[in-house]
């Protein structure tokens, strides 16, 4: 069974590769975006809007501190939703 810290020690380069990645999505949708004007094309704004707004808010339940809900079991249900 691995430490507090070794858990950090061993994950961390893998979970940053992760969030930069969300990151790099995030900034690929503004900059295309942006590229429209601000408006979707192809009638496809309101399913990748509701897309984003689900990691977005998938976000916000890996931001949450303490161990009140298992955050895994967390986003598997609201992925599940979406």
């Amino acid at each position: 069974m691995l430490s507090p810290e070794q858990v950090v020690d061993t994950y961390f380069l893998e979970a940053r590769h992760m969030l930069l990645e969300i990151a790099a999505l995030l900034d690929r949708y503004d900059a295309a975006e942006a590229r429209s004007g601000g408006h979707p094309g192809n009638g496809r704004g309101t399913a990748a809007e509701a897309k984003l707004a689900v990691l977005r808010e998938a976000l916000g339940v890996l931001r949450e501190q303490g161990p009140t809900q298992e955050r895994t079991v967390a986003l598997l249900e609201l992925f599940a939703r979406a």
